[in-house]
């Protein structure tokens, strides 16, 4: 039986990943068998998100975040895509209608919330700051988090999903020490 990958406070204990070669983790105390495959997750590839209002998702997305749109309203009506160039497109938006269920408040099943790079230094974190302010009709500032490897601010789009805009940390070496991903939050202010 496989055991999945387990994650302990201050304690991380990732896959091993080479190109074409996945090996489950073996770090528990549980017997796994090592494998080698040729498929496995290689990356995270495109969020899709539906949306009550196309067009004030494309203007918070767009305008606010200044993220590429590369699609607007879709062959079929409704729809917007945008690419930061890594893929053909890494968010998808779908209009379903004002009269779509909300997303409930609280404590859920379902994603929390989905991060995205928006520059190298907390300067331009700080701008990313200002222009989500600038825009109260379309964005809340729910807060800030410093999480060593990154300088998060935590926002909500106008349908009330959450996202982590942030900044890498300059000169944490998170990928020859992976624990630094899980070391207790801090407290951020820009």
């Amino acid at each position: 039986m496989e055991t999945p990958n387990t994650v302990t406070p201050n304690t991380v204990t990732p896959n091993t990943v080479t190109p074409n070669t996945v090996t489950p983790n073996t770090s528990t105390s549980q017997t796994s068998t090592s494998q080698t495959s040729t498929v496995g997750v290689q990356e995270l590839g495109h969020i899709v998100l539906y949306v009550r209002n196309l067009g004030r998702s494309v203007d918070f997305y767009a305008n606010v975040l200044g993220w590429h749109q590369i699609l607007d309203n879709g062959p079929h009506g409704g729809a917007a895509a945008f690419s930061g160039g890594r893929t053909h497109h890494e968010l998808l938006l779908i209009e379903v209608g004002e009269s779509a269920a909300p997303i409930p408040p609280g404590r859920r099943v379902g994603m929390y919330h989905f991060g995205l790079k928006v520059g190298d230094t907390d300067d331009q974190l700080r701008e990313m700051l200002a222009r989500v302010k600038a825009r109260p009709d379309l964005t809340t500032v729910v807060g800030m988090s410093d999480h060593t490897v990154t300088h998060s601010l935590y926002v909500r789009d106008p349908d009330g999903n959450e996202l982590e805009l942030y900044v890498d940390v300059p000169g944490v070496d998170w990928k020859n020490d992976p624990s630094l991903f899980a070391t207790p939050t801090k407290p951020f202010s820009l």
